[in-house]
């Protein structure tokens, strides 16, 4: 199934009060700095959205003010992986039930299933629902790879609408490309890889740093859709000090400094993950202001 999306996804951060409570009147805020700013979809309660802390209850909140505050703007893609098949099933169910345009789910984790029992997961989510479903692959986080002969089996499942790519083996990613090019989208999930992945046919990205820099990925996927590569290359080079600032500590917790010192107001991470050192706060701020990022 190709051409569920292109363009950019925003890999969305939740929002918390300092008592720990999710900040809908920020959540807001950021899907209105997304959409104004040309972002094509927004990937709610994926990793970058730290579900693996919240409740049933809030999770459900989330889903259902993300849809009604969307409308039907951009597309809705709803987090719905997990290391239970059963409950990968479940938790997909859900969310097409409450209004996602898509799902996005990540590889089994912590289980290391074998890549028979990728396939085999893959087409349990699908085949349980109609909506489109694109696979995550992040082997760092998840100890599983989805490795490319097994990312061509899963391209011939109806509604497996692409696979976010996040391996960081470009040689890889580029067997895989080869592979699902006439079945299946690929989307980078590595912002330090947009640029090469577009290049090889990728039909867009899922970012962590358009929480901070919408327009800027946006005109990036643009340009290279437009085979402006000079320019591409220019803009790529000027985000990636912003990009590389966004991972000196596990995500989500820098990209949550970084749209607090741009106004969005995002709150801290959960616990276990902690506030960005000081350290690296004063390196993420010297790169919003040099990617020419203002405070809204």
């Amino acid at each position: 199934m190709k051409a569920f999306f292109k363009g950019t996804a925003t890999a969305m951060i939740t929002p918390f009060y300092d008592n720990g409570g999710v900040n809908f009147d920020a959540f807001g805020r950021m899907i209105e700095y997304q959409i104004e700013n040309g972002t094509d979809a927004l990937v709610v309660l994926g990793t970058t959205g730290e579900p693996a802390t919240m409740s049933e209850e809030e999770k459900t909140a989330v889903m259902e003010y993300s849809v009604a505050k969307v409308a039907k703007r951009a597309k809705v893609i709803f987090g719905s992986g997990s290391n239970c098949t059963a409950h990968a099933v479940e938790a997909s169910i859900k969310a097409e039930k409450m209004g996602a345009d898509g799902l996005l789910a990540v590889t089994p984790y912590y289980n290391k299933c074998t890549q028979k029992g990728i396939v085999e997961y893959y087409k349990a989510i699908c085949g349980a629902v109609k909506i489109p479903v694109i696979a995550y692959n992040v082997p760092a986080r998840t100890g599983v790879n989805i490795l490319p002969p097994t990312a061509e089996e899963l391209s011939y499942i109806d509604n497996m609408a692409g696979i976010k790519e996040a391996c960081g083996n470009m040689e890889q990613i580029c067997e895989t490309m080869r592979r699902i090019r006439p079945r299946m989208d690929l989307y980078s999930g590595d912002d330090n890889l947009n640029l090469p992945i577009l290049a090889i046919g990728g039909s867009g990205l899922i970012s962590v740093a358009s929480n901070i820099a919408p327009r800027e990925v946006k005109q990036l996927v643009t340009l290279m859709q437009e085979c402006r590569l000079k320019e591409a290359n220019e803009l790529q080079d000027k985000l990636l000090p912003l990009i590389d600032a966004c991972f000196t500590e596990v995500n989500p917790i820098p990209v949550k400094a970084g749209c607090n010192m741009i106004g969005l107001n995002a709150g801290i991470p959960r616990a276990p993950l902690t506030e960005l050192e000081d350290a690296h706060k004063k390196i993420m701020e010297d790169c919003i202001k040099a990617a020419g990022i203002r405070a809204l």
